[in-house]
């Protein structure tokens, strides 16, 4: 099994409440990321961990400057200090001019197609990768789950996410349109067509003759990009 860990949001909450001590925060993310190691061998082979962080650069913002516009906060002072030490200390790899989860999205791609989908398993906090027929390990406290996505539940994942938004990222483009709504209009979805189909009537709905432009912003701020990128 191949571990791809997307460290992003575990070097940022290593690095709140340690009073600006870098090895106090370099001793919590270690601690943490070992200790999910060491769950997920009860369960698999692990023979690789590859760690994902520090990614630059974000082709999103230029196709919609108020995509993540509402995350205003200053970073922990830490944070640059500590994906520097994540950087040196594991197999880490970064890319520009996409987010971390894109970049892990074609890993995942590429080597679930070279040793089967069986055999990499994604581990994150990011909701996102559920639009992947992947393995998920959320392992937050509250789930510490793994998911096993099919096919028809990674469509159903993306297009509800299409309608229902993503307050985290400020995207939204059916206000008043609910997860229950998605639902409804997905309960006998199978194919991508139908997901596509049924997505599009609301869009043009809601936007009568600015539906399809609409709908192809929304699908690009939000799906994860699969094909290969630089990195480093």
């Amino acid at each position: 099994m191949v571990i791809l860990f997307d460290a992003d949001s575990l070097v940022y909450s290593s690095c709140i409440n340690v009073e600006d001590d870098f090895e106090q925060a370099k001793a919590k993310f270690d601690e943490i990321l070992m200790s999910i190691v060491n769950r997920l061998e009860e369960d698999y082979d692990i023979k690789q961990l590859i760690v994902f962080n520090a990614s630059r650069g974000n082709f999103r913002k230029v196709i919609n400057k108020t995509y993540k516009a509402n995350r205003t906060s200053e970073p922990p002072a830490l944070l640059y200090q500590l994906h520097k030490h994540v950087s040196e200390a594991y197999e880490s790899k970064k890319a520009y001019g996409i987010e971390t989860d894109d970049l892990v999205s074609i890993y995942w791609n590429r080597l679930q197609k070279e040793i089967g989908r069986e055999n990499v398993i994604i581990v994150a906090l990011d909701k996102d990768y559920k639009q992947l027929p992947c393995l998920f390990y959320n392992y937050h406290v509250k789930h510490q789950k793994i998911f096993d996505i099919d096919e028809v539940q990674a469509m159903r994942n993306f297009y509800t996410q299409m309608i229902v938004g993503d307050g985290a990222d400020n995207v939204n483009y059916c206000y008043g349109y609910g997860i229950k709504y998605a639902e409804k209009i997905f309960k006998d979805c199978k194919t991508k067509y139908q997901f596509i189909k049924q997505t599009f009537l609301l869009y043009k709905k809601i936007y009568k003759s600015k539906a399809r432009e609409k709908f192809i912003i929304c699908h690009r701020l939000l799906k994860l990009e699969q094909l290969k990128q630089k990195t480093r």
